[in-house]
C-alpha cells in the first residue's frame, strides 16, 4: 500500500475473518490539516487478501491501540484509524518513515525510502513466480506498464535461473559427446 493508503485505512476496511482489506481512500497532509480522497487511480480502490502473519499483526495492532484509547480517555477521538496518533488522529506522515528508517538503522542495512518497499515487495513477488496481473492488482497501479516497470530490478537468481533454463533447452546432453543433434523431420 502507499503511504497515505496505509494511514487513511480504517478498521471498517479490514475483514479479518476473510482474511481481507479493501483500499477505499488516501489521506494527504495539508497546511492545517488533513485531506482524505480516493486512492491515486480508479484500480487504486482494490482489495488485498492478507497472510495469516499480517492478520495476526494486525490483531496486535487492535489491543495495542484499544489500551491506548484507554489511556487517552476523553482525549480520545474516534476516527476508526488501523494507523493513528495517542488521540485517536491522523499520524502525522512522516511518522512511518521515520520509524521505517529506525528500522533500517537498526538491521545494519543501507538506506531505503519507505515507498521502496513497495517496489521491493513488488520485486519479491516477481522472484517468487506471481503473474504479474496479480502484482499490478495488489499494488493498484492503472497499467501492468507500471507494474512492470517497478519490477524491472531483476534479481542475479532471475537471470541464473533464465540461463539454466536456456542451458536445459539449448545445451548440449550429457550423452551427445559433442556431436550437435539435430531433429531431420
Amino acid at each position: 500500500m502507499r503511504r497515505g493508503e496505509i494511514l487513511a485505512l480504517r478498521w471498517q476496511d479490514i475483514d479479518l475473518k476473510n482474511r481481507s482489506l479493501s483500499v477505499q481512500r488516501s489521506v494527504s497532509r495539508l497546511p492545517g490539516g488533513h485531506r482524505v480522497s480516493e486512492p491515486k487511480t480508479a484500480s487504486g480502490k482494490r482489495s488485498i487478501t492478507l497472510p495469516p502473519f499480517v492478520i495476526e499483526a494486525l490483531q496486535q495492532q487492535r489491543i495495542r491501540q484499544l489500551e491506548t484509547k484507554l489511556k487517552a480517555g476523553p482525549a480520545w477521538e474516534e476516527h476508526d484509524l488501523v494507523f493513528c496518533n495517542i488521540y485517536g488522529r491522523f499520524l502525522n506522515s512522516a511518522s512511518p518513515y521515520e520509524l521505517f528508517t529506525s528500522l533500517v538503522k537498526k538491521a545494519g542495512l543501507p538506506h531505503m525510502r519507505f515507498h521502496g518497499l513497495r517496489h521491493s515487495a513488488a520485486t519479491i513477488l516477481m522472484a517468487m513466480k506471481v503473474p504479474v496481473k496479480v502484482i499490478q492488482e495488489l499494488l493498484g497501479h492503472s497499467t501492468i506498464t507500471i507494474t512492470l516497470n517497478v519490477c524491472g530490478h531483476v534479481l542475479p537468481s532471475m537471470q541464473e535461473e533464465a540461463m539454466d533454463k536456456m542451458e536445459h533447452l539449448f545445451g548440449k546432453d550429457e550423452h551427445d559427446h559433442g556431436i550437435p543433434v539435430r531433429d531431420e523431420r
